[in-house]
Parts: C-alpha cells; sequence; structure tokens
C-alpha cells in the first residue's frame, strides 16, 4: 500500500499496478458540509481510495488530534466502508516511565466501538514515537513485546479469530539495514516506511520483506 500525500493521490493512482493499494494519509473527523479545508471520508470513498491512515503520531502531537477526534474519524471510515490503517504508540516520556502498555490499551480501546465489528479491513501499525525519524530504533525486544501486546489486547478485546488473521506493522525508522531482524519477529507482519520509503534503500527493505513472505 502506498499512502502519498493528497495532492498527488491521482498521480500514484495512475501509475500503480494491480495488487498496489493507495490511500490517504489522513481524514476529517467531520461529514460532508462546511469545513474548509477539510477532506471527508464520503470524498475520499468517491475518489476511488479504499484505505485511510488514521492516528498517526504527528496528527496526535503536532495537530492535536486527541483520542476522541481519532475515534470520530474511524468510526466515520468505517461507515463508508474505508479500510483504516491506525497508529499507536508512545512518546519517549511514556517509554521512559514504562507506560507503553498503558499507551497503546488507551489508544486502542477509544477506537474499540467506532469500529463497530469491522476488523477484516484494520491494519494496526506500532510507531514509537521516540524512534520516528530520529535515527533510533526500538530493540526487538522492545517490538516483540509491543505487537505481542497488541495482538494479546485484540484477542481480549475483540476475538482469537481477529487476532489471528490482522496484521500488526512496524514504524520507526525502518531501514535496509535493521528490516531483516524486524520482520524475522513472529508478530511482526509488515512496515510503515516513512522517510526510507523516498530512498534506494527501500528497494532493499522491499525485497528483504518481500523474499520473506515466500518463505
Amino acid at each position: 500500500m502506498v499512502l502519498p500525500g493528497m495532492l498527488h493521490i491521482s498521480l500514484v493512482q495512475a501509475m500503480v499496478k494491480n495488487g498496489i493499494l493507495v490511500g490517504a494519509q489522513n481524514v476529517s473527523q467531520f461529514e460532508s458540509g462546511a469545513y474548509t479545508g477539510e477532506i471527508a471520508a464520503e470524498q475520499i470513498k468517491d475518489y476511488g481510495i479504499e484505505w485511510v491512515m488514521i492516528g498517526h503520531s504527528e496528527r496526535r502531537y503536532k495537530f492535536g488530534d486527541t483520542l476522541e477526534i481519532i475515534s470520530k474519524k474511524v468510526k466515520l471510515a468505517i461507515e463508508n466502508q474505508l479500510g483504516v490503517v491506525l497508529c499507536v504508540g508512545e512518546n519517549l516520556e511514556q517509554r521512559e516511565k514504562e507506560l507503553t502498555n498503558q499507551v497503546l490499551d488507551e489508544q486502542l480501546r477509544s477506537c474499540l466501538a467506532s469500529f463497530d465489528g469491522q476488523w477484516e479491513n484494520v491494519v494496526i501499525a506500532y510507531e514509537p514515537i521516540w524512534a520516528i525519524g530520529t535515527g533510533k530504533i526500538a530493540s526487538a525486544d522492545q517490538t516483540q513485546e509491543a505487537h505481542e501486546y497488541i495482538r494479546q489486547w485484540v484477542r481480549d478485546n475483540v476475538g482469537a479469530h481477529i487476532a489471528k488473521d490482522i496484521r500488526i506493522i512496524y514504524g520507526g525508522s525502518v531501514t535496509e539495514t535493521n528490516c531483516e531482524n524486524l520482520i524475522r519477529l513472529s508478530h511482526v507482519d509488515g512496515f510503515l516506511v516513512g522517510s526510507s520509503s523516498i530512498k534506494p534503500g527501500f528497494r532493499d527493505i522491499f525485497d528483504t520483506v518481500y523474499s520473506y513472505a515466500l518463505k
């Protein structure tokens, strides 16, 4: 799946081949109406886009997307039959205070009702905020622990069959040098790649994940 900026979506849609999904990086918390500058879920659906990313750390911490706002966005996306990539993760202070699981629980639980049981087209992206664009990366143990917690949370709160099938991906300074160790982790199903996606090494990340998936 490719998640370009909104201005480039039509260009990317024309360039990608069958089997590659194109999604939006954000969606409005409001339905269609007088909300200048906002893009409603209904409009995204009408544009032929089938997926949307919600709750990215930059939206949470730079644009003030609260748990309530993110829940509203998820609800409208689901009502418009959009697939959702839900981003969750802790900042450095929360990690140092050992609040990671508490933060993940709050972020997931706040959206539970909004998903309305429609989990088949949901991807959860764990992104430790302290490891995004910093060059730092969560250790294999830290990543595995967080992903395992998320999967167990889904099992406990949604159902075992959903927990088994749901894709939980990692985002946080993924590069061609660390992707192989991360994709080998039992609860890591893929990556949410940011700045590395516009560098030559992205092809190596893609090839590594693809070859691992064929095993």
